[in-house]
């Protein structure tokens, strides 16, 4: 789960990493009040799940009120376009004003899990401010790492070697040191997937702040977390993907134009790889899990059918604890209910397969059999082509 940066700040806060003093408003005349507040220079920021807000138009500096106000009107409102927005952007619902700072440096710093090494690793560079995956394709050598053990978490000498690799000394060496610690103490509780400052900048008057945040969260974890989980925005979602969650379905839109629906992550994410394999593109990722009921496998159907570039679908089911047969009765129970036009290929194997097959021959529906994934992935390719260019 991802949160706006207005409340990535107010965490990091609580959590010991300084940050500028800012507040949120949904309206113009309540960003002008927040300037008053503040006094001085301001720098209104649009709040939306997406980077690349400055390059869009979506982040100013005001000098005073009445251009904090003027700024705001500006923004919000606006559908912010970056490249990790979908193509329609995103609508700016607030925006966050906060005071100016007067920036000597920029520095990144992020913690975030290794897959490979299965540890938490920290990362840092001097070059702030800049997209970090730019910065490690054509300078890695920038980038500094420092892994955590598993039993030990990150040690003191640790948070000291990334602080004097970013080049900090003195005082700002010391506020350093102790940032870098409460950040990985933070993303520990909190149960983050990535906790990234990007800039942390070092003041002219000498303070290091977290100048922009991003926390994303272990989906998986939200239930230890309700302040967390209170924080989502559905507004940043893909409204199917929002419907999907509420029926405990994974589900990620993609762009192509067959729709999958499988039991299993991994299973999901060969699926995706033999359609794009059949020459086809895939709609979605859909994981009706181990134990899918029939209403469930509804919903999903639901779903599926909800998103206009679908034009096939293809199922593709191992019977373990979803046993074949069940499958096959909610997906016959589904269509009908459903009116379900779209040409679908199912195939399916492992507890029950022949009942289950014989369930859906009997069915009198218009369901296309496959003998294997291979099969399954050219006949939706083929299907999906063919209601395309109908």
């Amino acid at each position: 789960m991802k949160i706006h940066e207005y409340q990535a700040k107010a965490i990091l806060r609580d959590g010991g990493v300084p940050v500028p003093t800012g507040e949120v408003a949904d309206t113009p005349a309540a960003a002008r009040a927040i300037a008053e507040r503040l006094g001085g220079r301001v720098v209104v920021k649009a709040q939306v799940h997406a980077g690349g807000r400055g390059k869009a138009g979506g982040i100013k500096l005001a000098d005073d009120p009445g251009g904090t106000e003027a700024a705001a009107r500006a923004i919000l409102g606006m559908r912010l376009k970056t490249p990790q927005t979908p193509p329609e952007g995103i609508e700016v619902r607030k925006v966050l004003v906060e005071e100016a700072s007067s920036v000597a440096r920029e520095l990144y710093l992020s913690v975030t899990l290794d897959r490979a090494r299965a540890s938490h690793v920290v990362m840092a560079s001097e070059a702030g401010g800049m997209e970090i995956e730019e910065v490690a394709a054509r300078h890695p050598e920038k980038i500094i790492r420092e892994w955590a053990h598993p039993a030990l978490d990150l040690q003191d000498f640790q948070a000291r070697r990334v602080a004097f690799g970013i080049g900090l000394a003195g005082e700002q060496f010391k506020q350093g040191v102790g940032l870098i610690r409460n950040l990985f103490r933070l993303y520990l509780a909190k149960d983050c997937s990535l906790a990234e400052i990007n800039p942390l900048v070092v003041t002219k008057d000498g303070r290091i702040l977290a100048l922009d945040a991003k926390l994303n969260f272990d989906d998986n974890a939200l239930y230890r977390h309700a302040d967390v989980a209170a924080l989502r925005d559905i507004h940043e979602e893909d409204p199917l993907d929002v419907e999907a969650s509420k029926f405990n379905l994974n589900y990620i839109r993609l762009t192509g134009n067959v729709g999958c629906m499988v039991n299993g992550a991994g299973l999901a994410m060969a699926t995706m790889d033999i359609i794009k394999l059949a020459g086809g593109e895939p709609a979605n990722f859909l994981d009706v899990g181990g134990g899918a009921s029939a209403e469930q496998i509804e919903n999903a159907f639901r779903i599926l059918s909800s998103d206009p570039s679908v034009k096939a679908v293809f199922i593709n089911i191992f019977g373990g604890i979803l046993r074949c047969d069940r499958l096959a009765e909610g997906m016959i129970a589904a269509v009908k209910k459903l009116g379900l036009r779209l040409p679908v290929v199912v195939r399916m194997e492992g507890t029950n397969v022949e009942l289950g097959k014989k369930m859906l021959a009997e069915s009198g529906l218009s369901l296309v059999t496959a003998e294997d994934m291979a099969d399954g992935a050219q006949k939706a390719v083929a299907l999906a082509r063919r209601v395309q260019s109908s």
